[in-house]
């Protein structure tokens, strides 16, 4: 029997290890923790993925503005989803 928790190590709590103790009940357990990689590590992990992605992030056009134009540009968002 293979059983397999993904949980984050805050919800550990002595109901899980008791679920587990009855699960698996006079039998020898081997207990592996792992973390998962976050999104950008998992993407990159691949070179071609890699290169791809950084391709794509250059090749996107870049806009430039003050903070006085940011503002503004909020303000008519802001109006126009009313």
């Amino acid at each position: 029997m293979e059983a397999i928790y993904k949980l984050k190590a805050n919800e550990i709590n002595p109901n899980l290890m008791e679920t587990i103790k009855k699960l698996f009940s006079g039998k020898e357990i081997t207990i592996t923790i792992t973390t998962e990689p976050d999104e950008t590590t998992y993407l990159t992990m691949n070179p071609a993925n890699k290169k791809h992605l950084l391709d794509n992030i250059a090749s996107e056009p870049t806009i430039t503005f003050s903070a006085g134009e940011f503002d503004k540009h909020v303000e008519d968002l802001l109006k126009q989803s009313k």
